[in-house]
C-alpha cells in the first residue's frame, strides 16, 4: 500500500509515520507538510534514508502540490492543522485556511485520483465543553459546538468529510481523539512545556485556577488507533478515541510532573485565563473497543514518566525548537 500522510512532519503525524513504517515496511510512505514553526524533519531522521519514505514539501491549499502529492495514492492520513487553540485566538485566519480550505483542497484531489480511503484526523474540541460536575462523556453521537476557533475550523473540515463521502462516495473515515502526550511534541502544549520549562529552571504558566479537565491519550495509542480504522474501520463511520485518565486537572498534571522532576510548587506561576475556555472533556470510546478491539495499552503515569525521561535526554531537539519564532510568541502569549 502506498499512504499519503498530511502534516507528517508534525507531533502526531512523525509519530504515525514511524510506527507505520515500523509495523508495515512493505508499505510506502509520502510526507506532506508545509514546514511550519511545528513541523520538523529532526523528529523523522531515522526514516529519512529509508527507500519506502518520501519527503514533499507543499501547502495544503495548495490544488497542484497537492495533487503532484496524490499520485498513485492508495490511502491518505490526514492530520495537517494549525492545532493550538491559544494561537486560534490570536490569529484565526490560518486555521480556517488551512483547516477548511486545505482540508477541502485535500478532498478534492482525493476524489479527482479515486483514493480508495481517506482518513481525518480530528479532535474531541469539537464537542465543547462538559462541566466538571457533569459525568456525561463525549461520544460519536455528541452534537458539535466547538468554542474557539481552532474547534471551529476542526468541526467545519469533519463536516466537509462527511459531505464529501455523502455527495461524490468518497471513502472516508474519521477519528476525533483527546490530547496526546509523548515524544516529539511542540512545546508549547501542556506537557512538554512544563518539562522543558522545569528543565530550564524556568517556572510553568497555569491558565486560571488550573483545574481544567483533560483526557490523555498517549501518542502511540492513538497511532495503533487510526491504524485499525484504517484496516477494519466501517467507511463514512466516526471512532471517538481516548486514553485512560478519569478526570484528571491539568494542576494535577503539573504537580506530577514537578514530583518527577524533584521540583517543588513554587515552580507554578498562575496565569491569566485565556478566552472561552473549555473547562472539561471526556472521551467514551466504547464504540472503537467494542467494532474493532482497540483500547488505549498505556497507562498515564507510567508514560508520563516515559515522557519527561525522553525530554531529558533529546534536549538538543527541544532547545532548537524552543529557539527562534517560538520565542517570539511564548513571550507574546505568557508576558
Amino acid at each position: 500500500m502506498k499512504l499519503l500522510v498530511t502534516g507528517g512532519a508534525g507531533f502526531i503525524g512523525s509519530n504515525f509515520i514511524l510506527y507505520w513504517l515500523k509495523h508495515y515496511p512493505q508499505d510506502s510512505v509520502v510526507n506532506f507538510d508545509k514546514l511550519t514553526y511545528a513541523g520538523n524533519l529532526e523528529n523523522l531522521k531515522e526514516v529519512e534514508n529509508n527507500s519506502h519514505y518520501k519527503f514533499i514539501q507543499g501547502d495544503i491549499c495548495d490544488a497542484e502540490s497537492v495533487n503532484v502529492a496524490m499520485q498513485n495514492i492508495d490511502a491518505v492520513v490526514h492530520f495537517a492543522a494549525e492545532s493550538h487553540v491559544d494561537r486560534s485566538i490570536l490569529e484565526p485566519a490560518p486555521f480556517v485556511m488551512t483547516n477548511v480550505v486545505g482540508t477541502q483542497v485535500l478532498l478534492d484531489s482525493a476524489v479527482k485520483n479515486r483514493v480508495k480511503k481517506l482518513h481525518h484526523v480530528s479532535t474531541d474540541e469539537v464537542f465543547g465543553s462538559l462541566s466538571l460536575e457533569d459525568t456525561n462523556k463525549f461520544n460519536e453521537r455528541t452534537l458539535n459546538n466547538p468554542r474557539s476557533p481552532y474547534a471551529a475550523s476542526k468541526a467545519g473540515s469533519d463536516h466537509l468529510v462527511r459531505a464529501y463521502h455523502t455527495t461524490y462516495g468518497l471513502p472516508i473515515t474519521i477519528t476525533n481523539c483527546s490530547n496526546n502526550f509523548g515524544p516529539y511534541q511542540f512545546p508549547e502544549k501542556l506537557i512538554p512545556l512544563a518539562i522543558t520549562n522545569l528543565l530550564e529552571g524556568k517556572k510553568v504558566p497555569v491558565y486560571g485556577d488550573g483545574l481544567y479537565v483533560r483526557d490523555w491519550l498517549y501518542v502511540e495509542d492513538h497511532c495503533r488507533a487510526i491504524d485499525i480504522v484504517l484496516q477494519k474501520g466501517r467507511v463514512g463511520e466516526t471512532y471517538c478515541v481516548g486514553g485512560l485518565t478519569e478526570d484528571i486537572n491539568n494542576l494535577a498534571i503539573i504537580k506530577k510532573i514537578l514530583s518527577l522532576l524533584g521540583k517543588g510548587e513554587e515552580f507554578i506561576e498562575f496565569v491569566k485565563d485565556r478566552p472561552g475556555h473549555d473547562r472539561r472533556y471526556a472521551i467514551d470510546w466504547s464504540k472503537i473497543k467494542n467494532e474493532l478491539g482497540w483500547q488505549p495499552r498505556h497507562s498515564f503515569d507510567e508514560y508520563l514518566l516515559k515522557t519527561v525521561e525522553w525530554y531529558k535526554t533529546h534536549e538538543s531537539w527541544w532547545k532548537h525548537v524552543k529557539s527562534g519564532e517560538y520565542q517570539k510568541y511564548y513571550s507574546r502569549q505568557y508576558d
